[in-house]
């Protein structure tokens, strides 16, 4: 379920008059709008609002010739200039404003905005362009623009990358006035020129309002209320479920290493048969603490025993025009899962034989980055296919290849370093300062793994797959 597509919709149904039902007694908003209009010339006589620069007088009709859309008959279309009142702020120098509390809060831009909600992290003593109780702040500069939440905490200054829509009368709801601007924004967005995006005054100024009688207003207000809440609380399920799916698979990756996720043969060939044809100088591991996580006929060694490549790449030199050889980097272990070389950079044709045959990467190669806080560890499975036309790839220095002997399952492998508790031994085992971590080749070479009789580690994985395409599956429906 598109939930944004959703909230949009229920918007959309509201200023259409389409989500509740009129009621022929309310009071029409014609009436409203000639009370609006007194209102209005009242208190510019008494010089608490001032007279649009655009107009000398309010429109004394509020009927259009072009109207964006058909609405209930007791309704009326009227412009935002014409019923509210558009304040634009203006900004201080930084001596102007601090972080101790001081004075009154500093509404800056859109980083005092998060989810409709206002954060105050400033203050200052020089107040000048004031945003009161219940004023519609929206973002109209720089990043964030669109950005908007109802002043929910009293008296603020606003620079100048907010605009405050204000109500000076009892006969508009402001959340009503909320659904339209935000119904709209996108749309008042596109229509800005300029390199910075932005929200120009005078386009949020003659704003169409469709603008229905008061008692509707309340009404509308209470039902998107109602079905922004239920959207929030599938919102949260799917979170839920998503942390849910996270949790499981971490669970089914530590019973796979444990011998736990499929049953054991006895008539397997023992691992620790398959170890000593694959490597006779392998040591088996005989620590007791160990053997006891796991069932019998498997046995401990180290990763290094295993491999027949095991190693970081090396440094390229790069080709700015050639993009005939991609090299394999941390970005190419895609965050969400995955490998990709789109954002690949190439090597220097020139530099070609001085990479061995051996660091071209093959089908089963385990990928894991070795540096980088918060990439270090992130481990992937190669697979040629994502090479389409090139005809190698190699990997570079912050990338090392666990390429497992042909006697080996790598996708068994791929699952044990994949695992939470083999993540958790690299994060203990990192080298270097908190922002450059990195990951050495010997923490992997005495990595100990659970290794299962060779039959046992494609059941494993063929278990591993079932388990995950069906949790990716729901993965999917949710984000539908």
């Amino acid at each position: 379920m598109d939930t944004k597509k959703l909230r949009q919709k229920i918007l959309d149904l509201a200023i259409h008059g389409k989500l509740v039902p009129q009621d022929p007694n309310d009071e029409p908003a014609s009436v409203l709008l000639e009370r609006i209009k007194a209102e209005k010339e009242r208190l510019i006589k008494e010089g608490k609002i001032k007279r649009s620069k655009k107009r000398t007088k309010t429109s004394d009709t509020h009927h259009y010739g072009n109207v964006p859309f058909e609405i209930p008959d007791n309704w009326e279309w009227t412009t935002l200039e014409e019923i509210l009142e558009l304040v634009s702020g203006q900004d201080f120098s930084p001596e102007k404003y601090n972080n101790n509390v001081s004075g009154i809060p500093y509404i800056i831009g859109a980083s005092n905005i998060e989810n409709e909600q206002l954060i105050i992290n400033r203050w200052t003593e020089y107040p000048s362009v004031y945003s009161y109780l219940n004023d519609l702040l929206v973002v109209c500069k720089g990043a964030g623009v669109g950005k908007m939440a109802i002043n929910n905490i009293g008296t603020v200054h606003i620079a100048r990358q907010i605009q405050a829509i204000r109500v000076y009368t009892n006969y508009i709801n402001i959340k009503y006035v909320k659904a339209v601007v935000k119904n709209n924004i996108e749309s008042i967005i596109s229509k800005a020129n300029g390199l910075i995006p932005g929200l120009k005054r005078e386009l949020l100024l003659s704003l169409q309002i469709p603008l229905p009688p008061f008692a509707e207003q309340q009404y509308i207000v209470k039902e998107i209320e109602r079905w922004f809440k239920l959207i929030d609380k599938i919102e949260q399920d799917k979170l839920n479920l998503q942390t849910v799916i996270k949790q499981v698979k971490i669970k089914i990756l530590d019973l796979a290493i444990h011998g736990k996720l499929v049953p054991q043969n006895p008539n397997d060939e023992p691992a620790s048969e398959l170890l000593k044809r694959i490597n006779p100088k392998a040591e088996i591991t005989c620590d007791n603490a160990q053997y006891e996580k796991i069932p019998e006929n498997w046995c401990v060694c180290k990763l290094v025993d295993i491999c027949s490549f095991l190693s970081r790449g090396k440094s390229p030199k790069y080709s700015e025009y050639d993009k005939t050889y991609p090299v394999f980097a941390q970005k190419c272990n895609l965050k969400d899962g995955g490998i990709s070389l789109e954002q690949a950079r190439f090597l220097d044709p020139s530099t070609i034989n001085k990479w061995n045959e051996v660091y071209k990467l093959q089908t089963g190669d385990i990928l894991v980055n070795s540096t980088g806080t918060g990439t270090v560890g992130r481990t992937r499975l190669f697979n040629a296919n994502c090479l389409g036309n090139y005809p190698f790839v190699v990997p570079d220095s912050h990338v090392s290849v666990v390429r497992v002997v042909k006697s080996i399952c790598p996708q068994y492998v791929y699952a044990y370093i994949s695992s939470d508790s083999i993540q958790q031994y690299i994060e203990e085992n990192l080298a270097g300062s908190t922002n450059q971590k990195e990951l050495y080749i010997g923490v992997l070479e005495n990595m100990h793994i659970f290794l299962p009789p060779l039959a046992e580690q494609y059941r494993i994985v063929t278990k591993i797959e079932k388990l995950f395409s069906s949790l990716d599956n729901i993965q999917k429906a949710l984000e539908v």
